[in-house]
């Protein structure tokens, strides 16, 4: 991109703006009390598509039950989903575990500070890799993260789409050009923390921003125009029916495949619906593949509905109880058990059929979870 002389970004002092207002304005976070690269890349792991103030109680908690990359590497694959739950985008927490291995079996436990190397394990891709090494081992990396991104779609006042092939290489081209050689590790968290306190995706914050002089979005008057929007495809819905069954005051849950959307992770039976398919049809076919004889009808209990990422769910709850028929429960590619009440309560149950327990547990009917 090409700039005429009245447009071109000042970018002389823009490190040197930005540290300085780091110094004053920067936040104390759990992660920034010192070096440590074990417990900067669980960070920025956690904090990929997750604001801060949802990271942090986890981040806690996780480092309370794996200090160190040891403790990680040796706990089960059902251990950390279960301390990732509610999080959400659960490869983040197969790949910490699968990554914290390969660091162990291949890298003595250490991890390394080149960016080939750290981008080569699971989930670390090349931002994440520039952070882990610009923070933890003080050496020049760019980073280019959805805040650094932004900010420099303004100070560069980039008019095309973000996520172009084009502009991302442009971006990474001034991310490298404005990175400095010195004090890279507090630079990084400073440009993190503009974007997310002052440069912020809608009404940012000129008149506070350090870089504002620097800026050629400011001196255009188009901050509040840039990043240019995209125009967001609409979010499809996907009905479902999910059944509680109770055995003796037991329920059957399933666990999804590992490998997969929400990964690990237990629900409640459930199918979704084809195109013109009554619930109630659906939810007593759902029982025939179950295995599973009534006692007495199911029930309706109402519909959830739940937004994920790249779809909504809304799904109709249907209760009954049960005894099983032959040996056979459920499909043969999910793992089925029945819990108790105050098990189920711990499971780590995605976020939709969470809804479906509290839904429940707050209405105190049918087949319930009430003691």
């Amino acid at each position: 991109m090409t700039f005429s002389p009245a447009d071109r970004p000042e970018i002389g002092d823009f490190a040197d703006r930005l540290l300085c207002w780091y110094r004053r304005r920067g936040r104390q976070l759990p992660w920034r009390c010192g070096h440590d690269p074990y417990r900067i890349w669980i960070s920025e792991i956690m904090l990929q598509q997750t604001g801060v103030g949802t990271v942090i109680p986890y981040y806690q908690r996780f480092l309370a039950r794996f200090p160190d990359l040891a403790s990680l590497a040796s706990a089960s694959i059902d251990e950390v989903i279960a301390l990732w739950a509610g999080l959400g985008y659960y490869s983040r927490a197969r790949n910490l575990h699968a990554a914290a291995q390969i660091l162990v079996a291949d890298h003595g436990g250490r991890f390394p500070e080149e960016l080939p190397e750290l981008t080569r394990l699971p989930g670390i891709g090349r931002s994440t890799a520039g952070a882990i090494r610009a923070i933890a081992f003080g050496k020049r990396a760019p980073i280019l993260d959805g805040n650094v991104r932004r900010i420099l779609s303004r100070i560069f006042a980039l008019e095309a789409p973000l996520k172009t092939a084009k502009s991302q290489k442009q971006l990474w081209a001034w991310a490298e050009q404005l990175t400095p050689n010195d004090n890279v590790d507090d630079y990084s968290q400073a440009i993190m923390d503009l974007g997310a306190t002052v440069c912020t995706p809608r009404n940012p914050d000129c008149a506070a921003c350090p870089v504002s002089p620097c800026c050629v979005a400011f001196r255009l008057g188009k901050t509040a125009e840039l990043p240019l929007s995209v125009v967001k495809k609409t979010t499809p819905t996907v009905q479902q029916v999910a059944l509680v069954l109770n055995k003796g005051g037991r329920f059957l849950l399933q666990k999804r495949p590992y490998q997969g959307f929400l990964g690990g992770l237990w629900e409640f039976p459930s199918a979704s619906l084809k195109e013109a398919e009554e619930s109630g049809g659906a939810a007593q076919g759902l029982l025939d593949q179950l295995g599973l004889d009534l006692r007495g009808q199911l029930r309706r209990h109402g519909k959830i509905r739940h937004a994920y990422s790249h779809f909504r769910l809304i799904a109709e709850v249907f209760c009954g109880e049960v005894f099983p028929r032959g040996d056979r429960i459920g499909e043969k590619d999910r793992e089925e058990q029945w819990f108790s009440r105050d098990a189920v309560a711990s499971l780590p149950l995605h976020g939709a059929h969470r809804k479906i327990m509290e839904k429940l547990e707050k209405e105190g009917k049918g087949a319930t979870f009430q003691k």
